[in-house]
C-alpha cells in the first residue's frame, strides 16, 4: 500500500479514523488502535513513540488480553498480528522488513517499531492534535466504562484525554439524551443483576442505563438495547467479565477470580435469571449474541 505524507491536522485524524475500517459486520478489531495509542502514550512521555518488540510483546498482549475479545491465539502471536499488519495501514514503520504476522523473526532482530515519521512529527508539534487522535480512538473502539482504563494502561491521562472536543474527533452519531431516563425507569431504577436501586435525594446513584451492543459498534438507543446496571456490573459487563445468554441467564467469565467474600460474591451472580417487571423490553437475540461474541471473555463458569 503506497501513502503520502501525512500532513494537516485533518490528515492525521482521517488516517487513524481509517483504522476502523478493518472491523466487519460489527467485529471487533481493537489490537491495531491499542498498538498506536500505545505509541501515542510512548511519544507523549517520552517525545518518541519507538517501541521495540521486546517491549511490545508483553506490553501489547496484555492491552489486548484485557481490552480485546477473547482469543484463541497466542499472547505473541496477538500482537505480532497488530505490530506487523499496521504498516499497510500507512501510520507505523518497522526498523526491518519481515514477514507478516511472524513472531520468531521480530524476536531474532528485536525489531522496533514507530509511528510514520510525518505522523509523528505532527503529533509532536502539537500536543492538542495528540489528545484529539487518542480521543477518536477510544470513542471508536470502546464504551465510556473501558475508554479511561485503556488510557491509563497506554500511558495516557484519561482526564486530559477525554476533556478534548476538537470537532473533527467527534463521533458522527450522537447519543439520545432520553435513552437513559428510559432505560433506568424500565427496570425500576435498579441493578438488574444484583438489585441494587440506591438514591439520593430521590435521584438515582450508582446505576447506569448500560448498552449490551456497545453504541460505538451501532448499538441502538432502545430499550431493547439496554440494562440498568449498578456502575460495578456495568464495568464487569463492558469488560466482559460479565454476560448473558439467549434465555437471558446472566453468565460469569470463567477467567475471573476472587479471593475475598467481596469479590467472590460475583459468582452467585452466575445461572441467574433477569426478572424484568411485566412489559420491559428484554435485550434482543442479536444484541446478546454480539455481546458474547465480541465482549465476553472466554466461557462461562461451570454450572
Amino acid at each position: 500500500m503506497v501513502v503520502g505524507r501525512i500532513g494537516s491536522h485533518q490528515d492525521v485524524l482521517a488516517r487513524l479514523a481509517s483504522l476502523r475500517q478493518n472491523q466487519y459486520r460489527g467485529r471487533r478489531a481493537p489490537h491495531k488502535p491499542l498498538l498506536v495509542l500505545l505509541a501515542l502514550g510512548r511519544l507523549a512521555n517520552r517525545a518518541s513513540s519507538e517501541l521495540p518488540w521486546s517491549e511490545a510483546e508483553a506490553q501489547l498482549s496484555d492491552l489486548i488480553a484485557e481490552f480485546g475479545p477473547a482469543s484463541k491465539t497466542g499472547r505473541a502471536q496477538s500482537a505480532a498480528y497488530p505490530f506487523t499488519r499496521l504498516r499497510s495501514d500507512g501510520v507505523w514503520t518497522l526498523s526491518r522488513d519481515v514477514p507478516m504476522d511472524k513472531v520468531s523473526p521480530l524476536a531474532a532482530h528485536d525489531v522496533v517499531g514507530r509511528l510514520e515519521a510525518s505522523l509523528e512529527v505532527a503529533l509532536r508539534r502539537d500536543p492538542r492534535l495528540l489528545r484529539s487522535a487518542a480521543r477518536a480512538l477510544v470513542d471508536s473502539h470502546f464504551p465510556p466504562t473501558v475508554a479511561p482504563d485503556v488510557l491509563a494502561a497506554v500511558g495516557l491521562d484519561p482526564d486530559d484525554i477525554l476533556r478534548a472536543t476538537d470537532p473533527a474527533a467527534t463521533a458522527l452519531r450522537h447519543r439520545d439524551p432520553a435513552w437513559r431516563t428510559a432505560i433506568l425507569q424500565a427496570w425500576d431504577r435498579q441493578c438488574a443483576f444484583c438489585g441494587y436501586d440506591g438514591q439520593l435525594g430521590g435521584a438515582s446513584v450508582g446505576v447506569d442505563a448500560a448498552h449490551v451492543r456497545w453504541f460505538a459498534f451501532d448499538g441502538p438507543d432502545s430499550l431493547d438495547n439496554g440494562l440498568a446496571l449498578c456502575v460495578l456490573h456495568h464495568k464487569l459487563f463492558d469488560l466482559g467479565v460479565l454476560g448473558l445468554d439467549t434465555s437471558l441467564r446472566i453468565h460469569v467469565s470463567n477467567a475471573f477470580t476472587a479471593r475475598t467474600n467481596a469479590g467472590r460474591a460475583l459468582y452467585d451472580l452466575h445461572g441467574r435469571t433477569l426478572e424484568p417487571r411485566p412489559g420491559t423490553a428484554v435485550p434482543a437475540t442479536e444484541h446478546v449474541a454480539w455481546h458474547r461474541r465480541e465482549v465476553f471473555k472466554g466461557a462461562p463458569l461451570a454450572a
